[in-house]
């Protein structure tokens, strides 16, 4: 009798029945020393190594839609053999655990070795379509590259990259998924804001999917290693796996290749910035080759928009990963894997042309994404100003870049009457939701002022492209998500999971599978952050620590 009723997903398998093809270990030079101890590993992309047992292993929650990208029937995820494999106290067959050598520029400066300290891969599997997900064990103990760090993971991040990772996704961010979140039943003691008074907190363990988890750090550190040969054999390995469609390696190929790059990364920056996502820790070991988002940790969304906020407690002075500037550094980063790959090319011209391919593929992601926020057919030379004025009266005073946008689909601009007919109070009362503090009317004057200009915008969109305005509410709300992640809900679902109570991750899980739908039952989560969260650990500023 098969495990699940011939209706249900037939195609779908059990845990056992998960085939595994693991190219990475199988055809990329292993680190020779098996002991798992902190140390540089030479001429190696990677170490074998084990997960920690933990004591006892509690699911928290799982992704259906994961499981059955992986080829796994999603009942299988509540089984007691899926919580104690994915707390990394099983291995399944076929898999062959592992860390991955890297290194990255953090915060603009070469750092070295770095590695997955506290990743363990588990083995890439192989669906029935003949796709590829690597399983990676994220605060699963430590690895050769843990530094002097212990390898593991607290519940608070872990519910964070959970979440996150699966809302990005929804968003239409390219991202990294998540498939599970375990609790281990350990005690992990963090010092939150590095303040010198750590605490004890309950250990967790997320398994993250991807086709791969390679990054710029990857290649960096075989060519500030001078490790030429290591460097190609990892781009050769990377092209045939995940790169097939650009042919066989070789110097025009690695061109392709970086120029693909180029591309899916300015595409990525542009999603952040239209859904008003910061990353927080841009270092180059967090930037994939793939062109996703990858290691969720002290990230967040504008609230009030603000150019120049940053999540990230570390970046609190430099402000370089604040949300304006990410642009520049996704440029910066792509210029270090320029560096990094050079020498298997010899010619500097190809790159910094792949480079501009960058900011050509930026600036026309960025426009159309911008035509469609604000309902436009299309974007012209014009939308440039109207856009630079929104995103100086937006700072006015201090307005939620979620809600303004959603919202501004809402008001009534009366392209065909005169807008005159509308007092200034009518006109603004959809906006209201998104002031943190309604300020004084003429404080409002430069947005009515900008309303009027949009106006205008949008009766010459009609003129000549005979866009409506229920085609363009249609078109705003396809663009401008009424459901993000924001900090402080994330951290109300923190606070109840350490009591136990896993529902609120698993409602912030259902409403964000849906982020541009307007779920009337969920309304209460379409609100300004609250003022008793504006300065509570956790729903504002974030440290690394996990």
């Amino acid at each position: 009798m098969p495990p699940y009723p011939p209706s249900e997903s037939p195609s779908l398998l059990t845990l056992e029945q998960l085939r595994f093809d693991n190219r990475l270990v199988r055809e990329l030079p292993a680190d020779p020393v098996n002991e798992n101890f902190r140390r540089q590993v030479i001429g190696a992309c990677y170490s074998r190594v084990h997960p920690t047992q933990v004591r006892q292993p509690q699911l928290v929650a799982y992704a259906q839609e994961v499981a059955s990208l992986v080829g796994l029937h999603p009942e299988e995820c509540r089984t007691e053999n899926f919580t104690q494999v994915f707390a990394g106290n099983r291995l399944l067959p076929g898999m062959e655990p592992h860390a991955c050598c890297y290194g990255g520029h953090q915060f603009g400066h070469w750092a070295g070795q770095l590695g997955d300290g506290r990743a363990i891969n588990l083995g890439e599997v192989c669906n029935q379509q003949g796709e590829h997900w690597t399983l990676q064990l994220k605060g699963a103990g430590p690895t050769p590259y843990s530094r002097t760090a212990d390898g593991l993971a607290v519940l608070r991040s872990s519910v964070r990259e959970f979440l996150c990772s699966e809302a990005m996704f929804h968003l239409g961010v390219p991202t990294t998924r998540a498939l599970s979140l375990v609790l281990t039943g350990e005690q992990v003691q963090r010092d939150m804001f590095y303040t010198g008074n750590p605490q004890w907190e309950p250990g967790a363990v997320v398994c993250r999917v991807a086709p791969s988890f390679t990054r710029f750090g990857n290649f960096e550190i075989f060519s500030a290693r001078n490790e030429l040969d290591v460097l190609q054999q990892l781009v050769n390995f990377t092209l045939r796996a995940d790169f097939p469609h650009l042919g066989e390696p070789g110097p025009a190929t690695y061109i392709a290749w970086f120029e693909e790059i180029c591309r899916t990364t300015a595409q990525m920056i542009a999603h952040w910035m239209r859904v008003g996502f910061v990353h927080g820790v841009m270092n180059t070991d967090n930037m994939s080759i793939l062109g996703v988002t990858i290691d969720y940790g002290p990230y967040g969304w504008l609230e009030g928009f603000d150019p120049e906020w940053t999540p990230n407690t570390t970046d609190a002075q430099g402000r370089r990963y604040r949300f304006g500037n990410q642009p520049k550094v996704a440029l910066w980063n792509l210029a270090q894997l320029a560096n990094a790959i050079y020498p298997l090319i010899n010619d500097v011209e190809p790159l910094q042309a792949a480079l501009d391919i960058y900011r050509q593929e930026y600036q026309q992601t960025w426009q159309k994404d911008m035509a469609n926020k604000l309902g436009l057919s299309e974007f012209v030379e014009q939308d440039n100003e109207l856009v630079d004025e929104l995103h100086r009266v937006l700072q006015l005073t201090e307005t939620d870049m979620t809600i303004f946008y959603r919202r501004l689909a809402e008001v009534d601009l009366q392209l065909e009457r005169d807008l005159c007919e509308a007092s200034p109070e009518q006109l603004l009362t959809p906006l209201d939701e998104a002031f943190y503090q309604r300020p004084a009317l003429e404080t409002l004057q430069p947005l009515i002022d900008w309303l009027q200009q949009y106006r205008q915008r949008l009766i010459q969109d009609y003129i000549q492209h005979g866009t409506t305005d229920e085609q363009r509410r249609a078109r705003m709300n396809a663009a401008n998500p009424k459901y993000v992640l924001r900090n402080y809900l994330a951290q109300q679902a923190i606070d109840k999971a350490t009591e136990g109570d896993f529902t609120e991750v698993e409602n912030l899980l259902a409403l964000l599978r849906n982020p541009y739908d307007e779920q009337p039952h969920n309304q209460h989560y379409f609100a300004k952050r609250p003022e008793w969260a504006r300065h509570k650990a956790g729903c504002s500023m974030l440290s690394c620590s996990s």
